[in-house]
């Protein structure tokens, strides 16, 4: 099929994102299926590292890293489409996290961090961030964790929840008070100990997290980011975890339709199959509205990403329309499923724990709401 370029424009898709989805859906297909999605759910890294291996190679890692740093030298908008394959396929890799620990030192990284680190994390470094508190807050500013100035560097106190794939993790991207103001450290995951990490229990079986105990850590004064640039990198941590997740979401969205229009389309009640019935029919029509209207506010925000001005309008639309599609799908899927969609064989349950789980990352939809009443209202 030939595409044409200025349409393509029009609908805020790009050449290059048409054919990552297109590389991205058949990667994902033939190596995350739903057998082995359940297979890693009991793992300790709930993934396998020949897929990381894999993607790295694809050159994935680097797609919104710049040439100068080893990577592709595209934008995060070519990077939605292949997280949207990943979240249709439930393929959990630590992607997001190492993306966003790019991102996070592209904007605020010294140079020296950005020359070391970028094309480390191009050619398959894993990363993760250390910035939730137990406070459960969305601004990623609302933190008691301090750093505090020595001879040795840095020495760390507090406490931090939700570090993704640190066990996996080479590159930790933290934030800590220092002298009253928020600070980014960037450094080794070595420094912190086996003793200082405890295994979480997520609602999302399919992902992996710790808490960590910061005391006791000192970090060479080498790790310290750029202090003038670290409320921007904040920010913009905060809107590439949401576009990320919503892409995430929708892509979840589009397998859990699939499949509830599948059992629709093959389970008989009292000799008739059940998509034959209005009260099923409705709600799923419903679910399919919303998961284009979703899919279609997702792809806008991408196109729009690096406009100052309606990047955060949309993406934080983004994020509200694909929670909602997401929960209401799954909640739809696990009621029509009757009985048996109730129990953990069914697969709807891991669409609505998916749903569940990113509302704990970046905002959920209230936050959301109160976000764009700000923006659009003041």
């Amino acid at each position: 099929m030939s595409f044409n370029p200025q349409a393509l424009g029009r609908l805020g898709i790009t050449e290059e994102q048409v054919e990552l989805m297109d590389v991205a859906e058949n990667f994902c297909r033939d190596k995350s299926d739903i057998a082995t999605v359940r297979a890693q759910l009991e793992g300790v890294r709930g993934f396998r590292q020949d897929d990381w291996t894999a993607i790295a190679d694809l050159g994935w890692l680097g797609i919104a890293i710049p040439e100068d740093f080893g990577g592709v030298g595209l934008t995060l908008a070519e990077v939605v489409p292949v997280v949207e394959q990943m979240g249709r396929r439930m393929m959990s890799l630590p992607f997001l996290s190492t993306t966003l620990v790019a991102q996070a030192l592209l904007t605020g990284g010294t140079e020296s961090q950005k020359a070391v680190y970028l094309p480390k994390i191009a050619s398959g470094m894993v990363a993760t961030l250390a910035l939730s508190e137990l406070n459960g807050a969305y601004d990623l500013n609302d933190i008691t964790a301090t750093a505090e100035k020595t001879s040795d560097g840095f020495k760390l106190s507090g406490q931090k929840i939700l570090v993704q794939n640190l066990d996996a993790a080479e590159l930790v991207l933290l934030s800590a008070k220092l002298d009253g103001k928020t600070s980014l450290f960037v450094f080794d995951a070595n420094l912190i100990a086996a003793s200082a990490r405890r295994r979480e229990k997520l609602i999302d079986e399919t992902k992996r997290s710790y808490e960590v105990s910061l005391a006791g850590i000192v970090l060479p004064a080498t790790c310290l980011m750029d202090a003038d640039k670290t409320i921007v990198t904040l920010a913009h941590i905060d809107l590439c975890g949401n576009l990320l997740g919503s892409a995430e979401l929708v892509g979840a969205t589009q397998t859990c339709l699939d499949y509830t229009l599948e059992y629709l389309r093959t389970r008989k009640q009292f000799g008739k199959l059940i998509g034959a019935y209005q009260a099923l029919k409705h709600p799923i029509v419903d679910a399919y509205i919303g998961y284009e209207k979703a899919r279609s506010l997702l792809y806008a925000a991408a196109h729009s990403f690096d406009e100052q001005g309606k990047r955060e309008v949309a993406t934080r639309m983004a994020k509200v329309a694909a929670g909602r599609a997401l929960s209401f799908a799954a909640d739809r899927s696990i009621q029509f499923h009757g009985g048996f969609g109730f129990t953990y064989d069914c697969d709807a349950q891991l669409y609505r724990r998916r749903a569940i789980f990113h509302d704990s990352q970046y905002g959920d939809t209230r936050w959301q709401k109160k976000q764009l009443a700000r923006l659009l209202f003041n």
